[in-house]
């Protein structure tokens, strides 16, 4: 009798409360569920959004294993000042410009500073502020590599400054503006772009081109009869772990980008996968045709042209049209690499054609593999943003490089290019303990740093 008792008060004691007027209740769980998603979400972007900032690491591996030794501490530094100095602009302009609250279509005008976060407000800001800054410095140094080994430091530093706080985020904010408070010209028509095929690589492909062609080929390039003379990168195993570490950060930058922790991004990672591993076997099996063996510098440019041409797409492709998307890419990375090299356009890593011609590329095909249907007025849209992207990055980059040439210079001399910027920019040795060796004109010649 006894144990029934006390089972009867056991029992009691926890289902009564339940019965109760303030026990849960099912608007008080679905509140709860609510808040389990919410903090999902910011996990989610957060996670992605460090997946991105390692991406700064893997680009300066590419970029200095694709160049000569004597410049890896200026690539270093510039890829550094790229997050670092560009952080604080787009904090201070760029993130304002982007998505603040825009009347016209043609970029914000508010949340400058950061000023739509209070204290004790909405904390979204803060975290979708972290999550663009990283994109908008994938943006920056993406220059690097093709201005790399003849570029004055200072004058690279005005630039980041100015495509951080200007021409980045004006064309951000055409395209997605409403992702906050704002709403763009081109986001409005339906341009479909979802992770930055345009709105990043696009952006800082072209700004690299203007920067490529205001410089001018390095020394030696091209002999005086115009053939091409090839100036070898010095570390190509640093390369390639470059590649691999930008690869694995792509993960953030795409299935991230829907900030919010769901199931769609079981769709994007998979595409992304696809397009990466697509576009390194054709632009592998292109540079075997081309060149009689499989070259590895095409074939790490292969990968990252893959995943440059799904990053719009990632979201309404379907796999099997991202492995179309990375395939093309792959084609069209090694034949646009070896055109401008013959235009005379010095690439050092090839940045003009990984990420301008195919984020052009990629935005194309995200209109036409677009699993809700295609018609000519969806591709019309995508190719209004493609013109619009380069018209306005070209041109905007290309008066930025003049005007920098003008009052402070842009190119270093001919004496600080044959010595490597690492000395003369940054009084540093990268190698102190081996004997640099430097390709140019055609003849090798080395000597032991002291």
């Amino acid at each position: 009798m006894k144990t029934l008792l006390w089972t009867t008060m056991i029992w009691a004691a926890v289902l009564l409360p339940a019965f109760a007027g303030d026990g849960p209740s099912i608007e008080s769980n679905h509140a709860a569920v609510g808040q389990v998603q919410i903090h999902a979400d910011y996990t989610w972007t957060l996670v992605a959004a460090i997946l991105v900032f390692f991406m700064q690491a893997g680009f300066a591996m590419v970029e200095a294993g694709f160049t000569r030794a004597k410049n890896s501490i200026n690539i270093l530094m510039k890829n550094l000042m790229d997050f670092s100095m560009g952080s604080l602009v787009f904090w201070a302009v760029g993130f304002g410009l982007m998505f603040g609250v825009s009347n016209t279509g043609w970029f914000g005008t508010s949340g400058f500073f950061l000023s739509g976060y209070e204290p004790g407000g909405d904390p979204w800001v803060l975290m979708f502020w972290i999550f663009q800054a990283v994109f908008a410095a994938t943006a920056a140094t993406i220059v690097s590599g093709a201005m790399a080994e003849r570029t004055r430091f200072i004058g690279y530093i005005l630039y980041t400054i100015f495509i951080t706080g200007l021409i980045y985020p004006v064309f951000g904010s055409w395209a997605w503006g409403g992702l906050l408070d704002g709403g763009g010209w081109l986001e409005n028509l339906g341009f479909i772009d979802f992770a930055g095929s345009t709105v990043v690589h696009s952006v800082g492909g072209w700004a690299a081109l203007a920067g490529a062609v205001v410089l001018g080929p390095r020394m030696g390039k091209y002999a005086k009869d115009g053939s091409i003379r090839p100036i070898l990168g010095h570390n190509i195993p640093l390369a390639g772990l470059g590649v691999f570490i930008l690869w694995m950060g792509w993960f953030g930058f795409n299935a991230g980008s829907t900030t919010a922790a769901n199931t769609d991004v079981a769709l994007i990672a998979v595409n992304t996968a696809l397009a990466a591993s697509a576009g390194a076997v054709f632009a592998m099996l292109t540079s075997w045709i081309k060149f009689s063996k499989p070259e590895v510098s095409m074939s790490l440019n292969g990968a990252l042209a893959g995943l440059v041409g799904i990053t719009a797409g990632c979201a309404n492709v379907s796999p099997t049209a991202s492995i179309v998307i990375g395939a093309v890419a792959g084609v069209i990375v090694v034949m646009s690499v070896l055109f401008f090299e013959k235009i005379r356009v010095d690439d050092p890593v090839g940045a003009v054609s990984v990420h301008g011609v195919n984020g052009a590329w990629g935005t194309l095909a995200a209109g036409i593999f677009n699993t809700g249907g295609t018609s000519a007025a969806i591709i019309g849209v995508q190719v209004l943003g493609i013109a619009a992207a380069f018209v306005w990055t070209f041109g905007a980059a290309f008066i930025l490089f003049k005007l920098v040439d003008m009052v402070v210079g842009l190119r270093v001399s001919a004496e600080e290019e044959r010595e490597g910027l690492d000395f003369t920019e940054h009084a540093g040795t990268a190698y102190p303990d081996f004997e640099l060796v430097s390709y140019s004109g055609g003849s090798i010649s080395s000597y032991k740093p002291q």
